[in-house]
């Protein structure tokens, strides 16, 4: 099998000497919910998360973290990042203005630094698995190593 390509997330924890585990699977045009990519990649779906770009009215973007079994709550994503009001990011945008790709959005490593905010679920989690920056390569890496490269803080913005 041919060597991984690292992505900017994987060279941003090699770089800090973060361990991280990658795990792939087969990707198609087609979307793929959350919990079938913890059954591909054979992990708990409680551990796996996905990650959302959120904008206010003057285009600021917010990264929120949470399990891809559930819905982030706007009202409590806003207050953490102390705005009235949030709107998820068009999805035209967010190669421009993350560097990465539908599907393949990593909370490390992006273009531009963002606020980013994490669920607290993570903190019951061992290994999180996120994007590893590329549609089909996810990681698993230490709740609190992720908390530390993405510069993010915990709350509790899920439904």
């Amino acid at each position: 099998m041919a060597k991984q390509k690292k992505t900017n997330a994987m060279r941003m924890l090699d770089q800090a000497k973060v361990e991280y585990e990658i795990r792939t699977f087969p990707v198609s045009d087609a979307h793929i919910e959350g919990h079938e990519v913890a059954a591909l990649i054979q992990a708990e779906t409680d551990t796996v998360y996905k990650i959302l770009v959120l904008e206010n009215d003057d285009h600021a973007h917010f990264v929120f973290v949470i399990p891809v079994n559930a819905h982030l709550d706007m009202k409590a994503a806003a207050a953490a990042v102390n705005e009235k009001k949030l709107h998820l990011m068009p999805l035209d945008d967010l190669k421009k203005v993350t560097g990465y790709i539908r599907g393949g959005c990593s909370p490390i490593g992006m273009k531009t630094h963002f606020p980013t905010t994490i669920h607290t679920a993570v903190l019951a989690c061992e290994t999180v698995f996120v994007s590893a920056g590329q549609r089909g390569v996810q990681m698993g890496i230490a709740p609190e190593d992720l908390i530390r490269m993405s510069q993010a803080q915990t709350v509790d913005v899920i439904q």
